[in-house]
């Protein structure tokens, strides 16, 4: 189960499909085109929101052996369903205090080292000796991570740290001509070689397609596995992975010059036929997603057709003009906001934002397939 509450599909309106097999294709393509570096899957944040149990199964039956999660409350919920043997590296570091080190005990998370603090208490706690452990080095980020200098200074250090693994992570891998990657691939290049007795990490979903082929030994794909473009110049050489549907609740006719939502945003300029829509931004669909009159919002796809929304979305109701589909439409009606036609990159362009935030926000209230 993941960790939102479950909710069945007769007391939903709206249910969201997730399609296992093609995470574990997206997965094993990358596999492939890495090789023979290992690859890992980041399934932080609920595993981008498809289910970080769902996702992690599937993945670890495929093969995937590494994985990263942001906290350890997110390991500990990784390592109930795919067992002692996978390692499970926890991305945000350690925070100080009494207990805070238990969950790396007690359910073997190993913990992204990324400041002289994490140190100070790892190297306290003693527990390098029996649990792994990763380095962070900043290259360019400025978020988390030691700065190149100070780890240096740790070369002799790492074995007495259980430390196994450095990584460090691009700041604009996306972009592929963009300078700042060469620098960082030359920057961890000299941190790499302080540590020859490491593994090494940086590529995230992006980096995997970068010309410079910066796989080292374990890559960390998060995005692409959900669907997500790695390759935004290009076409998506990944699978769609969700699929957003929801049936249409009500229908009605209005003429031009009227206008539809909170603030009158959108007006009729003909007379139209609109379709209201169980969902909202309590359910993750972003109310920057508003058809106005000075702007097209979001759309969604009725009978093939695609149709933007009208007016504000609200909290749990989002109106769309279907004006333009033959036959028209009738309560019941099924419409799709997110799939292999609208993809998270395109709902996230009409909003103004990034596909991650799609797939992050994708809500509660929703009626959960899984497919494999």
């Amino acid at each position: 189960m993941s960790g939102l509450n479950p909710v069945a599909a007769a007391e939903s309106q709206a249910e969201l499909i997730i399609d296992l097999a093609a995470l574990v294709a997206n997965w094993r393509s990358l596999a492939a085109r890495i090789a023979p570096a290992a690859c890992a899957a980041v399934v932080k944040a609920d595993a981008y929101g498809v289910g970080a149990e769902q996702a992690s199964k599937a993945l670890y039956d495929a093969g995937c052996r590494v994985f990263f999660v942001a906290q350890a409350s997110e390991g500990v919920r990784v390592r109930a369903v795919v067992g002692a043997e996978p390692a499970i590296y926890v991305l945000n570091g350690l925070i100080a205090g009494a207990g805070r080190l238990d969950p790396y005990v007690a359910h073997d998370l190993r913990p992204v080292l990324g400041s002289l603090e994490d140190l100070r208490i790892w190297s306290a706690s003693g527990l390098g000796r029996s649990i792994k452990a990763a380095l962070h080095v900043d290259s360019g980020m400025n978020r988390l991570g030691l700065p190149h200098g100070e780890s240096l200074t740790l070369a002799g250090q790492v074995g007495a740290l259980g430390i196994d693994l450095v990584m460090s992570h691009f700041v604009s891998s996306e972009v592929s001509a963009d300078p700042l990657n060469a620098q960082q691939i030359a920057g961890f290049d000299a941190v790499r070689a302080a540590f020859p007795g490491l593994q090494a990490s940086m590529a995230n979903s992006a980096g995997l397609f970068l010309p410079q082929r910066p796989f080292y030994d374990l890559v960390r794909p998060g995005y692409a596995l959900y669907g997500g473009n790695p390759t935004p110049d290009a076409p998506n050489p990944m699978r769609a992975v969700v699929t957003l549907r929801a049936p249409i609740i009500q229908t009605r006719e209005i003429g031009a010059g009227e206008s539809v939502g909170y603030n009158a945003q959108w007006t009729a300029r003909r007379v139209s036929r609109l379709a209201t829509i169980g969902v909202g931004y309590a359910d993750g669909l972003l109310r920057a997603l508003m058809g106005t009159d000075a702007r097209i919002g979001g759309e969604a796809v009725v009978a093939g057709v695609h149709c933007p929304f009208a007016g504000r979305v609200s909290m749990d109701l989002t109106v769309i003009d279907v004006t333009d589909v033959p036959g028209g439409v009738r309560a019941g009606d099924m419409v799709e906001l997110l799939g292999p036609t609208i993809t998270v990159d395109d709902m996230a362009a009409r909003a103004g934002t990034i596909g991650y935030e799609i797939l992050t926000n994708l809500g509660r209230r929703y009626a959960r397939t899984y497919r494999r």
